[in-house]
This record gives C-alpha cells, sequence and structure tokens, in this order.
C-alpha cells in the first residue's frame, strides 16, 4: 500500500518528490501505435493534397489560355479583322524522326523554340504581347520541363496554336469573319513537352493523305491524362485522351484505336470540320 504524505499541501511520493515532478514514459508499443496512426494518416491525406494541387495547376492552365485567347481577339480587332500569324514551324518529314527550321517569318504570334530559348517573352517574340505583358501566361504551371542544358529554367512556352489560324498552309483561315463556326474551331493547345519545338501545332484534316498522322503532339496533365485547348468563341476545354501521348514522336502513325479516336476528336475542330 502506497503511503502518502502533504508537504506544503502537494502530495509526495514515500521518496519526497512531487506527484507533479514525475514523468510517464511512453511503452515502445504505444509509440508504435502513434507512428501507425501517423503513418496512416498521410496515407490518407497525400493523394488528397495532390490532387488538390493538380486541380489548382489546371485552374491556372486554363486562366492564361483564356488570357491568350483574349489577346488573340483584340488582335484581329486592332487589325481589320486578320487573325494572328502563325507561321513560325518547324518541316516534320510524316514517318521520320528528321524536322528542320524553314525559317522564322517575322509575322508570327509566337517566335520561340520552346526546348532552346532561354530569353523572357516579349513584344520582340510574340504579337499578342502587347495586350498582355505577363510572359506567365504562355507557359502551364503542370509543365516541369526544362530548357536544354539548363535545369534550373523552367521553360517560357508550353501552348501550341492550331494550323488552322492564319498559317502558311492551304487549309487555315486568314480572317476572323470567315469562320463559321467559333465555338467549333480550337485555337490553342496544351502540347507535349517531349515534342513542343515551334509554336504552330499541326494538324491535318480527315481528308488528307496524311490524316492518320501525328503532326503534333498534345500534352498528357494535370492528373487527367489529357490537356487544356481554346476555342474560337474565346471559350477553353479540358479534354482526356483515350490513350496517353507520352513517348510519342511527331509525324508518327496512329498507335491503337484509341490514339486514332484522339487524333480524329481534334481533327473534328479544323478548318473543314464541323461546320467550318
Amino acid at each position: 500500500m502506497k503511503i502518502i504524505s502533504h508537504l506544503a499541501g502537494r502530495p509526495v511520493d514515500p521518496s519526497g518528490v512531487p506527484f507533479s515532478k514525475l514523468s510517464r514514459a511512453f511503452s515502445l508499443i504505444e509509440l508504435l501505435v502513434v507512428i501507425a496512426i501517423i503513418a496512416i494518416l498521410s496515407s490518407l491525406l497525400l493523394p488528397a493534397l495532390s490532387k488538390a494541387k493538380a486541380r489548382a495547376q489546371n485552374i491556372a492552365c486554363i486562366n492564361n489560355l483564356r488570357q491568350l485567347q483574349l489577346c488573340w481577339h483584340m488582335y484581329s480587332h486592332d487589325n481589320a479583322d486578320v487573325l494572328t500569324p502563325n507561321n513560325f514551324v518547324y518541316t516534320v518529314y510524316v514517318g521520320t524522326t528528321n524536322a528542320s527550321q524553314i525559317g522564322e517569318d517575322e509575322m508570327s504570334w509566337c517566335r520561340t523554340l520552346a526546348p532552346l530559348d532561354t530569353n523572357r517573352l516579349s513584344e520582340e517574340t510574340s504579337l499578342l504581347f502587347i495586350y498582355n505583358r505577363n510572359s506567365a501566361i504562355y507557359h502551364c504551371p503542370s509543365d516541369q520541363s526544362t530548357v536544354r542544358d539548363r535545369p534550373d529554367l523552367l521553360r517560357n512556352r508550353s501552348y501550341n496554336m492550331s494550323n488552322s489560324i492564319n498559317c502558311h498552309q492551304d487549309n487555315h483561315f486568314r480572317k476572323m469573319s470567315e469562320i463559321n463556326a467559333a465555338s467549333f474551331l480550337f485555337v490553342f493547345i496544351d502540347t507535349d513537352a517531349d515534342e513542343i519545338w515551334d509554336t504552330t501545332f499541326g494538324v491535318l484534316p480527315q481528308n488528307s493523305f496524311w490524316r492518320d498522322y501525328w503532326l503534333d503532339i498534345p500534352a498528357d496533365r494535370h492528373n487527367t491524362r489529357g490537356g487544356n485547348l481554346t476555342f474560337a468563341d474565346g471559350h477553353v476545354e479540358t479534354w482526356k485522351w483515350r490513350e496517353s501521348k507520352g513517348g510519342r514522336t511527331a509525324g508518327s502513325h496512329y498507335t491503337t484505336a484509341g490514339d486514332l479516336a484522339d487524333l480524329r476528336r481534334i481533327q473534328q475542330h479544323v478548318k473543314g470540320a464541323g461546320g467550318n
């Protein structure tokens, strides 16, 4: 039987040490239980936090594209209905991995080679810059790719413009008034980080001889296996692909039925489709 005495009104044990001074250590089992609880909570919270971050980045990407689309509209308003030129392209030899630059047109919505350009966007490199001087709107926050040989420097651009828009191709619109179904014509698109070079996204219509080839590759981002596209009427959509586009090569043939369905979907939103 423990004997308790009182010293100055405070309970003490027989050794004379007040109970308030005594400390009780955790047992090993109790410590392991606490660690297990923390691990379980972490496993539940981290995926939710990752999804929340991806959603936030997707919202920011959509906002960037809306800003670019607004600049695109303002350009045609200020230039007698003429659409922003879109002529800075690489020639892709279909069925091969070869490509060569055909030269930059001084009149183009943007003139940067995404993997190589270390400069910030400016009036000298983009016709749209005067309408919004925030160079961040050219870049998707989910795109963590860096400039070649500069792992410390994110690229300045993640988006391309459809070759249906005032491009030196046979199948393009030159003026806004030529577009019949603006809600069906895509303008900007989130482009694959491994294949983005020039600023034009090539898509040939379904009646083309090369209709079964990817001239450029759309992005897989935002934890959706998809990317964002803007349309000539100003709205933005997030598209999920049936097949992942990572690892594809520009100028390559479709690989699966799902991949072909993704290609056909984009082809339905160029000149010559959707009422345009």
